[in-house]
């Protein structure tokens, strides 16, 4: 690694305690203010780390496209450092986890009083009644939400199969749909320690509208967010433009395995 990777790196991570600890001790106070500041706070100062440190700057595109009030949005996910982007950026946002984050020190007690909507990992009818169930309250508030629909950190160029579950809260809750799309992961993979320089861009898409049958949805949402993103990677590497490959989760490749 270079210098730069290294210091990000270290930077990173005693900012994440930093904030993580204070993010615990805004949870002993009445409501989500303080917290809500911290994590404001938290995000900008990753971001201006990822520039200074790291080199990687975000070219941030489609704002305007963002409705008024509650909506979802569903964004690609190339590595922690989109998560940054969308909090830093877009004001009243709760974000939809898996209950493995829960098994973190602090961490569970900072999300039930921020407001996540912690959901099964497993899937399955459980974690979409769960989910409903959690959802209501923040579309209630009128609060966005943020929801990675694969579930996972995609490489760039490859996909996992969208879940359900951004379909039925947009169906239940009457909310309309905004996908995102990212190269992000050129300069951020994953969880790399490995940061490359350059300007990644993060793209608001048109909102997908309220009514739409399950199918139709789901196709319409992967079609936009794959194509948009497999178009901004070409940009940034002066490739042609080339369809993303499905890939299996670590449960359907098991699955797979032993059928």
């Amino acid at each position: 690694m270079t210098f730069r990777n290294r210091l990000f790196n270290a930077y990173y991570w005693v900012l994440s305690i930093f904030y993580g600890l204070t993010a615990a001790l805004c949870a002993l106070f009445p409501g989500r203010g303080l917290m809500t500041g911290a994590i404001k706070l938290y995000t900008r100062r990753m971001l201006w780390a990822m520039r200074t440190f790291a080199g990687i700057k975000i070219d941030l595109r489609g704002q305007e496209k963002l409705p008024e009030g509650a909506f979802i949005i569903a964004a690609k996910h190339h590595s922690w450092g989109d998560g940054f982007v969308m909090f830093a950026n877009v004001p009243n946002l709760s974000f939809v986890t898996g209950d493995h984050m829960e098994r973190f020190p602090l961490v569970g007690a900072i999300l039930r009083k921020f407001g996540a909507i912690i959901v099964n990992s497993c899937g399955g009818p459980e974690a979409r009644e769960a989910l409903s169930r959690s959802a209501a309250q923040v579309a209630k508030e009128g609060r966005r939400i943020l929801i990675y629909p694969e579930g996972h950190l995609a490489r760039p160029g490859e996909r996992f199969r969208y879940r359900t579950g951004v379909y039925y809260m947009s169906k239940d809750f009457d909310l309309p749909v905004v996908p995102v799309a990212t190269n992000l992961g050129l300069f951020w993979e994953q969880t790399s320690k490995i940061k490359t320089p350059g300007t990644a861009t993060i793209e608001f898409l048109d909102p997908i509208p309220t009514g739409l049958e399950k199918d139709e949805f789901l196709r319409r949402l992967e079609t936009v967010v794959e194509t948009r993103s497999q178009e901004l990677i070409a940009m940034a590497t002066s490739e042609p433009v080339r369809p993303s490959v499905l890939v299996p989760t670590p449960n359907e490749a098991r699955a797979a395995e032993a059928a």
